[in-house]
């Protein structure tokens, strides 16, 4: 069960950022410009989504959550 009511805008920006992170910790990326332009777009998104204002997001652990769930999504799709 999710502790907290993430809007699908926000896991998918967090999912988008953790994909263009691993693109850009790849040896010699391409593109490297314009994939930290995006890591960079991909923060200021998630850093000021209205949900941080609610009072489930105000939570440290929302955030963490956050990254977690995510993170774990992604590790699923590429095992």
């Amino acid at each position: 069960m999710d502790r907290f009511p993430f809007p699908d805008d926000l896991i998918r920006a967090q999912q988008q950022w953790h994909d263009t992170y691993r693109a850009l910790a790849a040896p010699r990326p391409r593109r490297a410009t314009e994939l930290r332009r995006r890591l960079l777009a991909l923060s200021v998104r998630i850093q000021w989504h209205p949900f941080w204002a609610t009072a489930a997001g105000r939570a440290p652990a929302a955030r963490v959550e956050l990254r977690q769930r995510t993170a774990a999504d992604r590790t699923r799709v590429a095992a």
